[in-house]
């Protein structure tokens, strides 16, 4: 293969695609990206980690179609650290690729493009268009609370599933650890009814969310019980999905919360953040004291010493004390764009419910701590 290919165009290209392939690899052939030179004057990017797979085609004046793979993160150094608005010739032949621009030139070994893993994606029955605006927003109000924990395997993404709520027809987005849950209800596109139930994993939640601030307009969505397909235009991102049962989180989500305290969120969220400031990894909890229209924010830290701020809030019900985790709720306060959240309290052991208004398409459940 022969190709030339403005280094900028190669570069935003491979930032995508590298991104994708695991810096630690036992098979050598994962640690490369597939180039495709093709007859109509394009290169096609592509790498997997035999989980998630990205496809992405981009521009270039091809003398000679071809394809080979070289190793991911050196290309997307060595383009990184070309002149900017330098001309890329990459060339193929006998098991190197030579790279020249300007007066730099480097030769790397290759391995055959036959040998390259492809993720096989089968029928994928249900198909559905998300303008790119709503995807972000479902990301962003949920992926924080995707769970880490390797063992609870079916926590590790985001929970995509097409529901009715009193006769508006609409998709939920859920992810939770057990400690917080967050949901997002948007409008139900066409072709998601009858959707199956499915868990979207973290590495291709992130992925997806760096490749939606170059995308304007709609993403369509492909899907099946086992795999799902992001076309984002240029790019493409097919990924298996995770292979287990999501928990049935609505029955967490608290209805009979009546103690509601009334408060603007960037207010609250600072006052969380300063007290916090001499809490320990061990001693996370901030404890909120609840009176008529005045909420005092405190940590305690046997190693540190005592914090405590007043913050101004409507709050009519009876007064008491509850403990939550500092980071668990900025978090959920850093997701709220309105002026004011509305937290919806039972007593110091029951879940809280934290919300914008009843109107709001975000909804956060987060467990109390023992202070």
């Amino acid at each position: 293969m022969k190709a030339t290919i403005e280094r900028a165009t190669l570069l935003k290209g491979l930032s995508h695609v590298q991104s994708v392939v695991e810096r630690r690899n036992t098979i050598p052939i994962l640690s490369n990206v597939l180039l495709e030179a093709t007859a109509e004057g394009a290169l096609r990017l592509m790498a997997t980690d035999l989980d998630l797979q990205i496809n992405e085609q981009i521009k270039a004046d091809v003398e000679q179609p071809g394809a080979i793979t070289v190793a991911a993160h050196t290309l997307f150094e060595i383009a990184r650290k070309l002149q900017d608005g330098s001309q890329v010739s990459l060339s193929a032949a006998e098991g190197r690729m030579t790279i020249v621009a300007g007066r730099a030139r480097f030769s790397l070994s290759t391995l055959p493009r036959d040998d390259f893993p492809i993720i096989a994606e089968g029928e994928l029955p249900t198909r559905f268009e998300l303008p790119a605006e709503t995807l972000k927003q479902i990301i962003d109000k949920t992926r924080f609370a995707i769970s880490t924990e390797e063992t609870r395997y079916y926590l590790n993404g985001i929970f995509l599933h097409a529901s009715d709520d009193n006769g508006r027809a609409v998709l939920k987005a859920a992810a939770t650890d057990g400690h917080r849950l967050a949901r997002v209800t948007v409008d139900r596109p066409e072709g998601a009814e009858g959707m199956p139930d499915v868990i979207v994993p973290r590495k291709c939640v992130g992925e997806l969310r760096k490749l939606l601030d170059e995308v304007d307009g709609s993403v369509g969505v492909s899907l099946s019980g086992s795999k799902i397909r992001f076309d984002l235009g240029q790019a493409i991102l097919t990924s298996k999905l995770i292979d287990g049962t999501f928990p049935d989180y609505s029955r967490v989500i608290p209805t009979g919360n009546d103690k509601i305290l009334k408060i603007d969120p960037s207010s609250f969220m600072q006052g969380v953040d300063r007290v916090s400031t001499i809490a320990t990894e061990k001693t996370r909890a901030v404890k909120m004291a609840l009176d008529r229209d005045k909420i005092t924010l405190s940590v305690t830290s046997p190693e540190n010493g005592t914090a405590a701020e007043e913050v101004p809030g409507e709050y009519a019900a009876q007064g008491f004390e509850i403990g939550f985790n500092s980071r668990y709720l900025m978090d959920i306060l850093g997701q709220i764009d309105g002026d004011i959240v509305e937290v919806h309290l039972a007593d110091a052991a029951a879940p809280t419910l934290i919300r914008e208004n009843d109107k709001a398409s975000a909804l956060y459940v987060l467990m109390p701590m023992r202070v």
